[in-house]
This record gives C-alpha cells, sequence and structure tokens, in this order.
C-alpha cells in the first residue's frame, strides 16, 4: 500500500483531448427499500425489518479510455455474494444482508466477464478509482489485479475501525493479497472551476480526471469529475446520490450523515454553475445513465 501523491498542481487549461470514450456497464442489478433510497423518519432498523417495498437499480461500472491508459470508476458486484452462502463471514451481516438488498446477478456480471464482452481486457486497466469501499464498489477487484486501485486516506481508515463491516465494507474482500491500494489526499487547489471544493486530486496529471471529496454517504466517500473537448463535463458520484433529482432536492436518503451529505450535496450544485452542462451520473440512476448514454452518442461540437 502506498500514498498516491498530486502529481503536480491542477492546470487551468486541461488537456482537452485526454480521454477519448468513457463506457458504462452494469454489473448486474439490485433492489433496495424505498425508505433507504428515499429517506424515512421511522428508525432505520425499523425499516429494514417490516419494509416490503423494493425499487430496482443497477449496480454500474464505469470504464474511461484516457490517452495513457484505461482507467475505471468503481469495480461493480461480486456475483459470490448472491451465491455464496460465506460471502460474508459474519452471521449478523448474513442475516441482514438479504433483507437490506436483492440481487439479479449472475456469472456474467463478473468484472472480467463484463469487461470482455464490451471488448476489453481485464489485463489492461491500468488504475481502479474506489469511489468508496463498499461491498457493491469494490466486487471486481480480484479481476484487475495489475491495477493501482485509487481510495481517499479518510475511506482507507475506516478498516482500522472497529467492525467495518457493520457498515458493509467487508475486509475481507478488500485486503486482497496482490492487490496494489494508493491513498489519496486532495490537495488545495487554484482552479477556478473547482473553486465550490477548494480541493481535488488530479489524478492523471492534466486536469482531464479530477476527484472530489465528497462525503456523506461515507467518511472518504469521492467523485470523479471528467473533462473532455469530445463531450460535455461530466461528474461521477458513486453513492452520495441516489438519483440526481434527489441531490438537486436536497432529499437524504436512509443512511450516511445528514450533515456530510448536506455539505456535499451543496458544492456539487455549486459545481453546476462553473460547468455549464455538466453531466451528473449517480451509480445506482437508470435515468441518469440513459442521460449520459444520449450524451455521449451526441458529442458536444467541437470548437473552430
Amino acid at each position: 500500500m502506498k500514498t498516491l501523491k498530486n502529481l503536480d498542481t491542477i492546470p487551468t487549461a486541461f488537456v482537452g483531448d485526454a480521454v477519448k470514450a468513457i463506457h458504462c456497464f452494469s454489473t448486474g442489478r439490485g433492489s433496495q427499500h424505498k425508505e433507504h433510497r428515499y429517506g424515512s423518519t421511522k428508525p432505520q432498523l425499523w425499516w429494514v425489518l417490516t419494509s416490503r417495498s423494493w425499487i430496482s437499480l443497477p449496480i454500474s461500472v464505469f470504464l474511461i479510455e484516457h490517452k495513457d491508459g484505461l482507467v475505471l470508476f468503481d469495480t461493480g458486484l461480486d456475483p459470490a455474494i448472491a451465491h455464496n452462502p460465506t460471502y460474508i463471514s459474519q452471521a449478523i451481516g448474513r442475516f441482514l444482508m438479504k433483507r437490506i438488498f436483492r440481487f439479479d446477478v449472475g456469472p456474467q456480471d463478473k468484472l472480467g466477464e463484463k469487461l470482455k464482452a464490451n471488448g476489453f481486457d481485464s489485463s489492461k486497466i491500468s488504475k481502479a478509482v474506489i469511489s468508496h469501499l463498499h461491498f457493491d464498489h469494490i466486487g471486481g477487484i480480484a479481476d484487475i489485479p495489475q491495477a493501482d486501485l485509487i481510495v481517499s486516506r479518510a475511506e482507507w481508515e475506516q478498516l482500522s475501525q472497529p467492525h467495518p463491516e457493520r457498515e458493509w465494507i467487508l475486509r475481507e474482500h478488500i485486503n486482497i493479497p496482490g492487490t496494489h491500494w494508493s491513498h489519496i489526499d486532495f490537495p488545495p487547489t487554484d482552479d477556478p472551476a473547482l473553486k465550490a471544493f477548494g480541493k481535488a486530486h488530479n489524478l492523471m496529471g492534466d486536469g482531464s480526471l479530477m476527484l472530489l471529496p465528497t462525503p456523506g454517504h461515507t467518511p472518504g466517500s469521492m467523485s470523479l469529475l471528467i473533462r473532455s473537448a469530445a463531450f460535455p463535463p461530466i461528474l461521477l458520484i458513486g453513492d452520495l446520490a441516489y438519483s440526481v433529482e434527489a441531490l438537486f432536492e436536497n432529499r437524504m436518503p436512509g443512511t450516511g450523515d445528514a450533515e456530510q451529505l448536506k455539505d456535499s450535496y451543496t458544492k456539487v450544485q455549486q459545481l453546476t454553475e462553473d460547468f455549464p452542462g455538466l453531466i451528473i451520473i449517480p451509480s445506482h440512476d437508470d435515468a441518469a445513465i440513459t442521460k449520459l448514454q444520449s450524451a455521449l452518442k451526441h458529442p458536444a461540437p467541437q470548437s473552430s
């Protein structure tokens, strides 16, 4: 494990043609309770044990073709979680899992298989940004052992806390022998377009892929801003919000830190003022992913 330093100061003028393409695909689907997605005034344990309302959602992975290599944003769900009864080692976790989540996932949804089906070689992935350490975002790391796994330091520190599995951070599926984890910080930035955050991590050193701290869902959650001359600016927010509408209406989900979420929501809302046409993509929002796919089919016009 190592610390990944910011490569240089963040340039105001980024390399506009560094990102060649973005691809989105699903490593299966899941379902969550209505109270989980939209929040509830009832205690969390109450709706976990009594709710009968389920909402289907995609478990999305994003692949970015950068001039310096292939970059993943999250690695999806390991199908074994739905079929291996000992995937979660703690008995209480196995008891609660089927009451909180449902999965529609098969062997074909494994990250390596999904990459292959979409024309990519998993051994060619150079980096994987992990928005946060929940099981449905780290499930494919074993398929890309050569990749540099990027996680925020604040997120990684949860592993040293007692019982991270109670927050669905499954240590045994993160500390896998042979994986390469890099812990990042967010240094101050003088990029005026990112003034809402004031700090960021320049992933590739050219300003095209900017990691932004967006805690709330978990203490170290982060988002990825993608800038390219080929299409509108795109912000991948992981699980900061489960839908774009919830983010702009300040509707809190049923989990997470409400104060941190509100602060991160405000910063993302401010970011839209500095990036006209910004496309915000939660990882579990079918409508937003459809919008992303449409935007990529109709790229932004090139300036003369």
